[in-house]
């Protein structure tokens, strides 16, 4: 069974290894021991903060454990409101018309304008299933434990939450949108422009990214074709989050051009979808799957799990296995959602 709970200093290694796997274009998960060693202390700071009322700095990093052999399976994460200590720039793609009525000429045209509108914002983020755990529900549970938590703890989150989806790159970390910009605007490559983005290292983009907004239509068609388009490992990731009812409000990253999404938060499936339910522990024949959180958040826990649950007297059975990895005892509360 794999367990969803906050990551812990002793999940450095466990970290990094993921932070090696998930290759090119992963700025999150950047292969530098700083950076992973601060994520995991502002996680801690983070999930230890109490009487949060609102979304400030706060970042919540989580990572999925087999609960038999204690091997760290992947990472999963929020941040709270991104923008306000660091600042986090995208593209936005707007559309104007050049008109001519005395020629008798309309030409529509798009643009891309650089910006900082998602500032506030939570976004979900470092979200990596190691390749031999892609399978069953573990990556919807590393997904949609976020919407848990969310659901069960809203005051820590914004109204809008939104993704950056992983675009067009190759194995060598080469992105074609990237290419257009370095050959005009910069001197650096894809894979050290999203290293130094990974490890806080922005200033170069305000000093270097043209302010004036882009003409599609003048970049080069490899740069054009990409633009919104996900890289072929990001395409289940999207297609979870777009059946959760997110959307690209023709947003994309200023790197590779890969779709951001977003939803408010009312409006993610998963958060209208989920329930809580009050527990028993015993064995049952049930073949129903959910996903389970506790109603904690410091000591936060997730796992997909088969239950029986009676909505009449809205209580629900779980395994023993299940309860303990969740830390929950008889008559405790959690959250839940069918599968």
């Amino acid at each position: 069974m794999l367990v969803v709970r906050p990551i812990s200093m002793s999940d450095y290694d466990a970290l990094h290894t993921c932070a090696v796997e998930s290759g090119h274009g992963f700025t999150s998960l950047p292969v530098n021991e700083e950076l992973l060693t601060n994520r995991i202390t502002h996680s801690e700071y983070s999930f230890a903060k109490q009487d949060v009322t609102s979304p400030t700095d706060e970042g919540y990093l989580m990572v999925g454990v087999d609960t038999d052999t204690g091997e760290v399976a992947g990472t999963t994460g929020i941040e709270g409101a991104i923008g306000w200590d660091v600042p986090f720039y995208s593209y936005h793609i707007s559309t104007v018309v050049h008109s001519s009525p005395k020629l008798n000429v309309n030409n529509v045209v798009k643009l891309l304008t650089f910006g900082n509108n998602y500032t506030g914002c939570s976004e979900i983020c470092t979200l990596f299933l190691r390749p031999e755990f892609r399978r069953g529900l573990n990556g919807r549970l590393m997904s949609k434990c976020r919407f848990l938590m969310m659901a069960e703890h809203p005051e820590r989150f914004s109204k809008t939450i939104f993704a950056e989806m992983r675009g067009v790159s190759d194995a060598e970390g080469n992105s074609p949108f990237w290419k257009w910009l370095q050959e005009h605007f910069f001197s650096i490559d894809f894979t050290l422009a999203d290293y130094l983005t990974g490890i806080g290292k922005k200033g170069f983009i305000a000093d270097l990214m043209p302010k004036l907004p882009i003409y599609i239509n003048l970049l080069s068609k490899e740069a054009q074709e990409v633009i919104g388009q996900v890289h072929e490992n990001t395409r289940p990731a999207l297609k979870l989050l777009e059946n959760e009812g997110f959307t690209c409000r023709n947003y994309v990253d200023i790197f590779d051009a890969g779709p951001t999404v977003e939803c408010d938060l009312r409006n993610i499936q998963a958060v209208r979808d989920s329930f809580r339910a009050q527990v028993a522990i015993a064995e049952h024949s049930s073949s129903q799957d959910y996903l389970v959180a506790n109603t904690s958040f410091e000591n936060f826990r997730a796992v997909a799990a088969k239950a029986a649950y009676d909505p009449a007297s809205g209580k629900v059975l779980l395994t023993v296995e299940a309860a303990q990895a969740l830390n929950v005892a008889e008559g405790d509360m959690v959250r839940m959602l069918a599968q």
